[in-house]
């Protein structure tokens, strides 16, 4: 279920923050994954998005957008297809060492921006910032082909969603600043066009310092989620989405309630609750025709395929009955979103994703 009016709220709040700040606004595209909400983005005066795969490149690009960054380490196997997306629209990829680099040099048909992958301490992919040699090797390879232009360097502080304290986030994205600005200035002199992109939803959020950046790309804040929530980044009425699940059967021994929504449903994705347990979603039930949102003694603890545990207190476990429907806010809304494959809004209108394949 999607709350059309928070989410258009979120999209709202960003782009006056990528405004006030002077930066390009290129919002991903992974967590919606719909063209009817890139809408909405589109309505608001953004004209530049992010992507995940060739995939999502392809969809966007067939739904009118023009200006596409695939924000992930070039995949080489699929350079035929990412030729023929750069013949119609103006696309960036990302290269994070010397044999993608080779590969776009003797197989690009079409002119493309490159963006440098750099690791800026999530330690998932990219360069370390330090290594300037490679970038260089990559730059110098880069640099034979006149059809690749060199755009600049792009991260994403991932790990800022592992932060324990918003000051934490602060520090993160700081440090992260640094090591970019650094690079920036350092090869400004011979690309005096060189950019920064950053792209993670706690610090696009929350931060103030945008130092060097010359673009954002946070894509989670459309929605948001538990998470985020839970790292400080936002209120619990900020979150957009919630899944809506059948309750299945009760076990009064246990105090707990099973619902049709299993890890097919969430993911394994979790969040740590008070008691120390994980916690794959928060509660909301109808009182009196009320929402109410159950405190943490009330949670969605258990995931298998189909199936979810809810613990609940003994109070609350009378309130629920088989046949009720459950609402239950996300840990992580992307990839809850990913598995759904589409969105009802609370006006009832049904809203696809990319199609299954």
């Amino acid at each position: 279920m999607l709350d059309k009016e928070i989410c258009i709220r979120n999209i709202e709040r960003m782009a006056e923050k990528a405004k006030k700040n002077n930066l390009r606004f290129r919002p991903h595209f992974k967590t919606h994954q719909s063209a009817e909400i890139g809408e909405w983005f589109r309505q608001l005066g953004v004209d530049a998005i992010t992507v995940s795969s060739v995939r999502m490149a392809e969809y966007f690009i067939a739904n009118g957008w023009k200006d596409v960054t695939i924000a992930f380490s070039l995949n080489i196997l699929e350079i035929d297809s990412i030729n023929r997306l750069a013949a119609s629209a103006k696309l960036n990829v990302l290269v994070e060492n010397r044999e993608a680099a080779q590969l776009l040099l003797q197989k690009v048909r079409r002119p493309m921006g490159v963006f440098i992958k750099i690791d800026t301490g999530y330690h998932r992919t990219g360069i370390p910032s330090s290594r300037t040699g490679t970038i260089d090797n990559i730059l110098d390879i880069l640099g034979k082909n006149k059809k690749l232009a060199f755009k600049g360097f792009i991260t994403h502080t991932g790990h800022t969603y592992t932060a324990r304290s918003t000051n934490e986030i602060f520090n993160r994205h700081f440090d992260a600043i640094l090591k970019l600005k650094s690079l920036k200035n350092q090869y400004r002199k011979n690309y005096p066009n060189i950019e920064i992109s950053m792209g993670d939803t706690p610090s696009a959020s929350i931060c103030g310092n945008f130092d060097s950046v010359d673009e954002i790309r946070p894509g989670n804040f459309v929605f948001y989620d538990l998470m985020q929530h839970d790292l400080g980044v936002c209120s619990i009425g900020d979150i957009a989405v919630r899944m809506h699940c059948p309750v299945v059967a009760k076990h009064v021994s246990r105090n707990e309630i099973v619902i049709y929504g299993g890890a097919i449903h969430f993911s394994k994705d979790t969040i740590l609750n008070t008691d120390g347990k994980p916690l794959y979603g928060r509660i909301v039930i109808k009182n009196e025709n009320k929402e109410v949102l159950l405190d943490n003694n009330n949670y969605l603890s258990r995931l298998s395929q189909e199936h979810g545990i809810v613990k609940v207190t003994p109070a609350n476990f009378r309130l629920i009955n088989v046949g009720d429907v459950l609402e239950i806010i996300p840990v992580h809304s992307c990839l809850t979103a990913n598995l759904m494959g589409h969105y009802v809004t609370t006006e009832g209108e049904t809203i696809r994703m990319i199609p299954r394949y």
